[in-house]
């Protein structure tokens, strides 16, 4: 029987939950595989670190790019991170030298994906990647094998566990923004500088090689329209429950007549609605299907043993000979991404504006919003929200309200060069928050 000799780059988290799967679990793979597949040499930055697992078994190489060309190994696993350097280097050095790769980096993927996809067809090689989409859930091998029959018109999700994690918290605790993500740095949910997380680059870049799988399409990381959620408050959470949402970070892609639109935001979505029930660090990813209908997949999008079960299944597959194209498609018929036009969203939008309590300012409001034929379904005034300003009216402070608006289907160009004409008008004390309201 042969053996499948792996070579790691990368003992972090992920590298270390690898090499403890081996551990516990390699002659179950080994059964189902019906071959040995054993780790066989390792590479990372510091030799004598304490990573809490054994290392004396595996050939050391300090050079990525040493390992990834080595004789001694058949599969070359990266997981180093990021979009260049020694990743960028390791992985071109593995495809090039006819040796499979497994890869868990995104990012790497989300910049030079359709690249790399050619270089692994060229060379007839694997280039697998289920863990650098969302962790444990299977969505590369569910879009790329059981939906291969269908077109697909539309993918979203939630695919960050951090940013679920602390609006579930804001939620259910009643916390500020910056009081949770303490906490969820504290927990280890969240990096020293969660910017990455927090500001949607991590779910733009699963969603740039996930909208490629779902549509055929090159992936286009620039064609992405991001959001992240540092701007959400707790009235914004308490506003969305009280109207029957929870508000969740998506990565939203759809294919349309004028092309792919693709967009990461936080979006109001209806209670009952499935993707809403999704909380805490667990990820979720939905597609609608011409002939399979809508399907959900639900997990954990992150962690030691979530993504490690990933990485080893995609070793799993290269052993047992299931060679597929990286993209689902072979890479030369990758169509151009072309980014849609903007078009009225279907679901609304969400507006909270902190307005001075005078006469005429609700009034300018509903002409600003009239002159962009922004059609209201409902208007809530809450008095005693926002901060006291220095504006005062015969000595004494005006003192904001806080609105929020409810409009009807019209697109997002609309709505904001109204609310530049009413935060130009000086009515409201601080920049108007505006939340798509996604029906799904």
């Amino acid at each position: 029987m042969d053996t499948i000799r792996i070579g790691m780059a990368g003992l972090g988290t992920v590298g270390c939950g690898v090499l403890n799967l081996f551990a516990k679990n390699g002659a179950l793979l080994q059964e189902r595989c019906e071959r040995a597949i054993t780790v066989t040499a390792v590479c990372a930055r510091s030799r004598t670190k304490d990573r809490g697992v054994d290392l004396s078994g595996y050939k050391w190489f300090d050079d990525p790019e040493k390992l990834a060309r080595s004789e001694a190994i058949d599969i070359f696993v990266e997981l180093i991170g990021g979009d260049e350097g020694p990743a960028k280097a390791a992985v071109e050095a593995a495809l090039s030298a006819g040796k499979h790769v497994v890869t868990a980096n995104k990012a790497l993927l989300a910049k030079h994906g359709v690249a790399l996809a050619r270089l692994a067809e060229a060379n007839g090689v694997a280039l697998n990647f289920e863990a650098a989409a969302a962790g444990a859930i299977p969505i590369v091998k569910t879009m790329r094998e059981s939906a291969a029959g269908n077109h697909v018109t539309r993918v979203y999700g939630i695919l960050n566990g951090t940013c679920n994690y602390i609006l579930t918290r804001m939620k259910d605790d009643g916390h500020s923004f910056d009081t949770v993500l303490a906490d969820a740095q504290k927990a280890g949910y969240a990096e020293d500088d969660p910017t990455f997380d927090i500001e949607g680059y991590d779910t733009a870049h699963k969603l740039a090689v996930l909208t490629s799988l779902a549509f055929g399409t090159e992936i286009s990381f620039e064609n992405i329209y991001r959001e992240g959620i540092s701007t959400i408050s707790s009235e914004d959470i308490e506003a969305a429950d009280e109207l029957g949402y929870k508000i969740k970070l998506l990565g939203v892609a759809l294919r349309t007549e004028t092309g792919i639109e693709q967009r990461v935001h936080p979006a109001m979505v209806p209670s009952e609605n499935a993707i809403a029930q999704v909380d805490g660090v667990l990820n979720c990813i939905a597609m609608k299907c011409d002939f399979a209908g809508d399907i959900m997949l639900v997990g954990p999008g992150a962690g030691a043993g979530p993504t490690a079960s990933s990485v080893v299944s995609d070793i799993a597959d290269i052993a047992r000979g299931n060679i597929l194209p990286t993209l689902a498609h072979p890479a030369a018929s990758l169509e151009p991404n072309i980014r849609a036009r903007m078009r009225a969203h279907e679901g609304g939008y969400y507006i909270r504006l902190s307005v001075y309590d005078r006469p005429g300012a609700f009034a300018a409001i509903a002409q600003r919003m009239a002159a962009e034929k922004i059609s209201l379904q409902s208007i809530v005034q809450k008095k005693g929200h926002g901060k006291t300003p220095a504006v005062t009216t015969d000595q004494a402070p005006e003192k904001p309200a806080r609105v929020v608006i409810i409009t009807h289907e019209t697109t997002e160009d609309a709505i904001r060069k109204a609310l530049e004409a009413i935060e130009a008008d000086g009515h409201v004390d601080s920049k108007p928050q505006m939340i798509r309201i996604e029906r799904l």
